[in-house]
Order: C-alpha cells, then structure tokens, then sequence
C-alpha cells in the first residue's frame, strides 16, 4: 500500500468510512445510490458536530448512537461473508452467525475512534453506476491539506434500501484488506484460531468501554 493510502487509511478516510455505515434519521428508500449515501453523510457529519453530543463526558453517548445507527445501515452479514471468503462455506451456520456478529463489533471499535477524527473535511461526488442490485459510488475526500483521496462506497440493494458493504480507498478495498489477513490466520492456525482472536478483541474492547464508563463517573 502507497504512503498516501495508508495515510487515508488512518485518518480522513476512515472517517469517511465510518460515515456511510451510518444512516439517515429514518429508513432510506432506494435511489440513486449517491444521493443516499449523500444525506447518510450529513447525517453522521450531524452527530459529530452535536454541541450537546461534543460535551465532556458524552463520548460514551455519541458513540452507541454512531453504533446504533451503523447496524441499521451497513451490510455487515455480506461484509463478513466476503471477508471470510472462500472459508465462510465450511462454516455451521452458528458458525456464520458468530463470526458476523464478532466482525460487526471489530469493525465498528476499530473505527469509531477514527470517525472523531473528522476535522470538517469535505466529499465531492464523482458519480454512481448502478448494475442491477449493485452500485458503486465513486467520490472524492478533499483534505484540509488539499489532498485528493478517491474513495469508492460499494453497495447492495436491500428491498428498500441501499447498505453498504465495501470501501475502496485508492483502489485498496476493505473487504480484501481484511480477507488476506482472515485467510493467512486460517491457514497458519485454523479457524478456531481466528475466532479466538475475534473474541478476545471484543472481550478487549468490552474492558476498554467500561474503563471509559467508570473514568468519566469519577470526573462528574
């Protein structure tokens, strides 16, 4: 990966990320994708710049209303299906089921942090294309270096509406970024192994969020 997309990555562009996983104040009707993914943005970018939500000691707040609103929105069973890749077959269906539900939970801790990162960076919409139950919608994030970072949202039709279930940072997918590391872990110590890690990551994060509970209970 470039320097460039590693910086996207780790700063702007995760926050880009993090915001079309997160919908509008009510259920989106399908459209055309980039105008969904358009109010989807300003929704998130909304609950970032709540006074009340930006106050000491409402980050606990802010971030299980980022996380409710994710879940609503974002495809995570076909990010973790894809993700898992050619191993999701040999999976039980409490398998599948575990995994999807430990996947959501990487995804969404490993990036909330990053969404409060945003800094009023701005998205350009380059356009969509539309291929039956698929879309991709291309846009640019402007920097406040003025930097140009093309990212594309992948997304599936859902009855009604449009989820989300790739991001394409300079041609460097999440989807795939995380299928290479899931498959060498299978490969190297089974998937058991894999699971373990998942597990102990979000047993990790449990601790981390009621650390965060407890600091900010004895600031009041």
């Amino acid at each position: 990966m470039s320097l460039r997309a590693r910086h996207a990555w780790r700063v702007t562009a995760l926050t880009a990320f993090a915001a079309i996983a997160l919908g509008a104040a009510g259920p989106a009707r399908a459209g055309v994708p980039s105008e969904q993914l358009k109010a989807q943005l300003d929704r998130v970018i909304g609950v970032l710049d709540d006074p009340g939500l930006r106050k000491s000691g409402h980050a606990a707040e802010r971030r299980a209303a980022i996380r409710r609103i994710a879940n609503e929105t974002f495809d995570f069973p076909e990010t973790a299906r894809r993700s898992l890749g050619p191993h999701w077959q040999a999976r039980t269906p409490a398998e599948r089921s575990e995994f999807t539900g430990l996947f959501a939970d990487l995804l969404e801790r490993s990036y909330i942090g990053k969404i409060e990162l945003y800094n009023g960076e701005k998205v350009a919409y380059v356009g969509d294309t539309i291929d039956g139950d698929f879309a991709t919608v291309r846009t640019n994030l402007l920097t406040k270096q003025g930097t140009k970072i093309l990212i594309e949202y992948r997304m599936l039709r859902r009855d009604d509406r449009w989820l989300v279930y790739d991001v394409s940072i300079e041609g460097v997918s999440l989807v795939g970024n995380y299928r290479s590391q899931f498959n060498q872990i299978i490969h190297t110590s089974g998937y058991a192994s894999l699971a373990q890690r998942l597990r102990d990551k979000q047993g990790e994060g449990v601790h981390a969020d009621a650390a965060a509970v407890t600091t900010t209970s004895e600031r009041r």
